[in-house]
């Protein structure tokens, strides 16, 4: 894609708008409607973002196919697919500690019999602490999933989560015990209270 003095004012706007809260979809909507340049527009998303600009370029191409199929004034559906398609997510680059939460996190979502789409962007984000906290509420039900490889997961995800300072501290805390009390029902036989 050409870069040029009109892409870097998209670009300026969408970061300002970004810096003030507002959300990818919310920022793409309002610029599209404004140029009409739905393209460029998610460019500038995905850069103010801080997507590396040849992985921005590669997303808008996949995507933009699918622009033909909206029409001026759908601007918030266009953006809708766009969130959908997971084009404004910034791919988190772990460290290795952060690597092996991951790790955990994705055994865990195997044992739990698949996850919804809509987590991948969490890990793909890095967002490890949600990722656990959405996993430790999990209930299995019939014979799906292998709730032993789930727990033990999951309880090693939460004492590697439970090492870090951070706002959500008390609830990883408190799901990490959750996570071991099931754990170990399993190992014993007992039936967990709900």
């Amino acid at each position: 894609m050409k870069h040029g003095k009109g892409e870097d004012a998209l670009l300026l706007d969408a970061r300002t708008m970004l810096g003030a809260g507002r959300d990818a979809e919310e920022v793409f909507t309002e610029l599209a409607v404004r140029t009409g340049d739905w393209g460029a527009c998610a460019l500038a998303v995905c850069l103010a973002l801080g997507v590396p600009h040849t992985d921005a370029e590669a997303r808008i191409r996949e995507v933009h196919p699918l622009f033909e199929e909206f029409a001026a004034g759908e601007e918030d559906f266009a953006a809708l697919l766009l969130a959908c398609g997971q084009v404004f997510i910034v791919d988190r680059v772990l460290d290795d500690r952060g690597e092996r939460i991951r790790d955990l996190l994705w055994v865990a979502a195997g044992a739990r019999w698949g996850y919804p789409g809509s987590l991948l962007g969490w890990f793909r984000g890095g967002e490890l602490t949600k990722l656990f906290l959405f996993f430790a509420k999990t209930e299995f039900r019939g014979r799906r999933g292998s709730p032993t490889d789930f727990w033990a997961a999951m309880v090693t995800a939460g004492e590697l989560l439970a090492g870090e300072d951070g706002p959500d501290q008390e609830e990883v805390t408190v799901e990490l015990e959750r996570c071991r009390a099931q754990a170990a029902a399993l190992r014993t036989g007992s039936q967990m209270p709900r």
